[in-house]
């Protein structure tokens, strides 16, 4: 099994493509489009049987990570202003983004109207050797996400307390 794509629900869609394309250094594969409710074609069809009749549209666009990770970004015409976190429900509730430069891309998250959730947290605090570090970010839409220095396994493959 490999990841392909994750979706995620934004406001706005011309500042959360300049979010995650200059914060993040996601690249467009497919730039902002409109969809629209209809049923004549394959897309239109599909779209009603996930989002339901009557769901008036939306924009959408497609960005890929470095390594070829898909996120597609809805901008739904009928929305909430902000992502509600509510940690009392199931289902996903954030996404890991990993990068060399750390410091950089907080910089640039605050700097394109995210947020920063938490002081860096390194696992390892203790262990010189061991330097990988983590912290919680918003995009500017109240969506979660992880920021790691290392790789899953190099992060979690040892012990850690």
């Amino acid at each position: 099994m490999k990841m392909n794509h994750v979706g995620i629900m934004v406001g706005d869609m011309d500042k959360a493509v300049e979010f995650y394309t200059n914060a993040l250094g996601l690249n467009i594969v497919m730039g902002n489009t409109k969809v629209i409710e209809e049923r004549e074609t394959a897309i239109g069809r599909m779209c009603i049987a996930v989002f339901g009749e009557g769901f008036k549209g939306f924009n959408i666009a497609h960005l890929v990570t470095s390594d070829g990770i898909g996120v597609e970004l809805f901008e739904m015409k009928e929305r909430q202003e902000r992502h509600e976190v509510d940690f009392s429900r199931l289902g996903i509730f954030h996404f890991c983004l990993q990068t060399d430069d750390f410091a950089g891309v907080i910089e640039k998250v605050e700097k394109f109207g995210g947020k920063v959730r938490m002081d860096i947290m390194r696992y390892h605090p203790e262990d010189d050797n061991k330097p990988a570090k983590m912290v919680y970010l918003e995009d500017p839409f109240g969506n979660l996400f992880e920021l790691y220095s290392h790789t899953y396994e190099e992060t979690y493959a040892s012990d850690y307390e």
